[in-house]
């Protein structure tokens, strides 16, 4: 198995959803040729949409001179306030948006300064078979996991490579409001114990989590299937189901 859309750009470099699908659909067009089957894998719901329903991102306006004019902002006042903003500008958009990420909030505040809150473009389909699945986690179970799996990445190292990034590149870079970069600088610098930043990244992951639930529930492409205990059975037997058809596709 070849895995794709690793490591493509560096922390300062900018990289968004139409950067994204101008890399993927490439990729599933080169695997479709050659009968195969790509796995679109992720949590970031609206990327996943772009490319399966189509979203023609470069019907989105963008400036880098307004996007950075928000970005400092962001920086001086923090996301609260720029939400506000967007509520207050374009309501139909914000109800579109997750409000609690910067960069999402920056990107559709650029947005409404160049074209006001008019409506997204419409989504123009993927010109291949899709079987979408989307893995559920009772949330007591999912918590549990969050938690183990924030130990496990402190375990793995996660403070040293937020260091080595601190040092090499500027900690303001969008980028890096990713969880778990904040807490381990905090952890270095002192503001908190090791135990406490684990905690905190816990706790910002079943945040964010929780509005991924939202997302894709409203995902009626997306089936769900159970992955408290094994998914795989399930999984594959919704996927020998649409194989066939998709291959004779």
């Amino acid at each position: 198995m070849v895995h794709r859309g690793i490591d493509l750009v560096d922390p300062d470099r900018p990289y968004s959803v139409a950067d994204f699908r101008a890399h993927a659909l490439p990729a599933l067009a080169s695997l479709g040729e050659r009968r195969g089957v790509g796995i679109l894998a992720g949590g970031t719901g609206f990327w996943l949409r772009a490319v399966m329903a189509g979203i023609d991102t470069d019907a989105l306006p963008s400036d880098p001179d307004v996007r950075a004019g928000i970005e400092a902002d962001l920086l001086r006042d923090g996301v609260e306030p720029l939400a506000d903003r967007l509520a207050g500008l374009a309501p139909r958009l914000a109800a579109k948006t997750d409000l609690h990420n910067p960069r999402r909030v920056v990107r559709a505040l650029e947005i409404v300064a160049l074209q006001g809150d008019a409506p997204l473009p419409r989504a123009v389909g993927y010109p291949a078979p899709v079987l979408g699945l989307q893995l559920v986690v009772d949330p007591a179970e999912h918590r549990r996991r969050i938690l183990a799996r924030a130990r496990a990445q402190f375990d793995a190292g996660l403070v040293e490579e937020a260091r080595a990034l601190r040092e090499r590149w500027d900690p303001t870079l969008p980028c890096f409001t990713a969880i778990g970069y904040r807490e381990s600088w905090s952890y270095l610098d002192g503001a908190c114990t090791l135990q406490e930043a684990i905690a905190l990244d816990a706790q910002h992951n079943v945040a964010f989590a929780r509005r991924q639930r939202t997302w894709f529930r409203a995902e009626r492409a997306l089936e769900a299937v159970d992955a408290t205990g094994d998914p795989l059975p399930a999984a594959s037997m919704r996927l020998d189901a649409w194989l066939p058809s998709a291959l004779r596709g």
